[in-house]
């Protein structure tokens, strides 16, 4: 039975996407069957994983709001399975509203399919809204990445109240799968602060790897692939393979 892990924060910009497509890329290419479902109206994962978002039907919006069979919306890449989403997932939430166990349609979807991968990532929107309920109640656990910055650190109580009031109320199993410091600078003090607090708040739950500021990271998704498929030699693909290897051992 395969792991389903979102990727959330409240904060924008912080990497979830890059997170989610270039782990996906680098378990895939360490020969792990793995999903990435976008749940994000931009649909940066998708044309992150090489997928034309615009022309790709059916999508994550006709899984949640048709009853579309996922199986049938699966787009199956180099890098990894997706399952994609574009701007019509806009106005998802408001067209749930009215729907019996409405948090619960992203997890009913993707449960006959969690045997036929290792892992199926989630990519979820900033916003603590319908759709990212939805990502939240389908998953097993929970990777926040965290971008290297003083903000940073403002938004993870909230985070946490909010993970909190998810377990309390919708999905009680939900788990920590940990946190990936981003954007990540050595040389600057603020790097190093924001790294000492996050660890001395979170402990074991920070992973050994931090990603780094790289500019091949920005480059990829332009090209419509993961930086591992990019430029597999720069010092962010390294540390996305590094990423996968820890996550790996850690659900040995």
């Amino acid at each position: 039975m395969g792991k389903t892990i979102a990727m959330f924060n409240q904060k924008g910009g912080v990497g979830k996407t890059t997170t989610g497509v270039n782990l996906c890329c680098a378990l895939h290419s360490l020969g792990k069957k793995v999903l990435i479902v976008d749940v994000d109206p931009q649909g940066h994962s998708s044309s992150g994983m090489g997928v034309d978002k615009n022309n790709t039907s059916p999508n994550v919006y006709d899984v949640i709001i048709n009853g579309v069979d996922a199986r049938k919306a699966i787009v199956k890449t180099r890098y990894g399975d997706v399952l994609s989403s574009n701007k019509a997932l806009f106005g998802a939430g408001i067209e749930l509203v009215g729907v019996a166990d409405r948090e619960f349609i992203l997890k009913k979807a993707l449960e006959p399919l969690k045997p036929e991968y290792d892992f199926v990532f989630i990519d979820c929107p900033a916003l603590l809204e319908l759709l990212t309920l939805n990502a939240l109640c389908a998953a097993d656990s929970v990777l926040i990445p965290v971008q290297c910055e003083y903000l940073a650190l403002e938004g993870l109580s909230d985070l946490m109240t909010s993970i909190r009031m998810i377990r309390r109320g919708l999905n009680p199993e939900i788990e920590i799968e940990g946190i990936v410091l981003t954007m990540y600078d050595g040389r600057t003090n603020l790097s190093l602060q924001v790294a000492t607090e996050v660890k001395r708040y979170f402990k074991t739950a920070v992973f050994k790897t931090a990603i780094p500021r790289n500019v091949r990271l920005s480059e990829a998704p332009s090209h419509g692939k993961p930086v591992i498929a990019y430029d597999r030699a720069s010092r962010g693909a390294q540390a996305y393979m590094e990423l996968a290897e820890e996550l790996l051992k850690k659900n040995a």
